[in-house]
């Protein structure tokens, strides 16, 4: 390793919050067993809450953000990760309570390595993440609850976002009939590009109604959106339909009652893709690169490097993002 390298940091010296470029040396990071040089990470929802003095996520300083890595091995401690393989990385505490993704190198427990699918680059990996990973795990989740092409159709909210965009890819590539609902008009026809069947706008799935049940029109849903969107799912699921539960960009309170649970055994699943064991998690990462390979990897990205991202992370969570973001991390 070199004496020193570059990473985005932010820190609370003196109770001052800074955050920006600068050095840093080997022995600044954490204890673990993979030493990694990054090559790309991406931008996450929190990690621009993680860059932010108000946001509440960070539980340590300084931190590097960046919940997301892919790279090369350059130190391993163990037999059963080898220097030169390419690596992913994410969830469990990186990027939050440990340095991240946001360094050209990183080091992070032997136990929390996948090895990079070999369909898949680094890149491409990244153009997936967090947010691609845990729309994999919604897909699976309704699946193994009995939801399969032909049952009926699947509704994505917030899917004009990284999340909503891989999970309509997703399904759409393994048969399912997928509807998209966003409040972004001018990103529908991407989104039918992507294998949307049909567009909802946002005042319909957000709209109050004096019915607590409504006719049941989705064989399932993946909801990244939350209070605002779950009343109208839960009362327009079919019978035995599941949503699963996966982000709150639009806030995490929602008001409903109980008749979708005990009237159609509607069922919420929840999705938290930072404690996936890491048997599951290399499963999911192995499928995404062969049966739950999204419709459009790679495409509609947006890109930047250090040097840019900090109006980045801002942007995401300012609402100004589009898709999915990735950043150039090595050379």
């Amino acid at each position: 390793m070199p004496a020193s390298f570059r990473a985005f940091v932010v820190d609370r010296p003196h109770d001052r919050f800074a955050r920006g470029l600068r050095d840093m040396a080997p022995g600044e990071l954490p204890p673990g067993e993979v030493t990694v040089r990054v090559g790309w990470s991406t931008i996450n929802y929190k990690d621009g809450l993680a860059a932010r003095e108000d946001g509440r996520v960070a539980r340590s300083y300084p931190l590097v953000p960046g919940i997301d890595m892919a790279g090369q091995v350059v130190a391993s401690g163990d037999a059963a990760v080898s220097p030169g393989s390419e690596v992913i990385a994410s969830g469990y505490e990186i990027g939050v309570a440990r340095h991240g993704g946001y360094a050209e190198f990183a080091r992070v427990p032997s136990e929390w390595v996948v090895p990079l699918p070999a369909s898949l680059s680094a890149h491409q990996a990244m153009a997936i993440g967090t947010a691609g990973f845990t729309a994999a795990m919604s897909v699976a989740a309704l699946e193994e609850r009995g939801l399969e092409p032909g049952s009926g159709p699947v509704l994505v909210t917030g899917a004009s976002g990284g999340l909503g965009r891989t999970a309509i890819g997703i399904l759409a590539a393994r048969g399912h009939e997928v509807w998209a609902a966003t409040g972004k008009a001018d990103e529908a026809a991407r989104l039918q590009e992507l294998g949307a069947a049909g567009i909802l706008g946002r005042d319909e799935v957000t709209a109050d109604s004096p019915s607590p049940l409504e006719s049941g029109r989705w064989a399932g849903a993946i909801d990244a959106v939350g209070g605002p969107t779950m009343p109208y799912i839960l009362r327009t699921l079919r019978p035995g339909a599941a949503v699963a539960s996966c982000g709150n960009a639009g806030g995490p309170a929602f008001a409903t009652t109980v008749l979708p649970f005990i009237l159609r055994g509607a069922a919420v699943l929840g999705m938290d893709s930072t404690i996936v064991p890491i048997a599951m998690r290399r499963l999911l990462w192995d499928r995404l690169a062969t049966d739950m390979r999204p419709r459009g990897l790679g495409e509609d990205l947006t890109e930047v490097d250090l040097e840019s991202l900090e109006p980045a992370l801002d942007a995401i969570v300012t609402g100004k993002a589009r898709g999915r973001w990735v950043v150039r991390v090595g050379g």
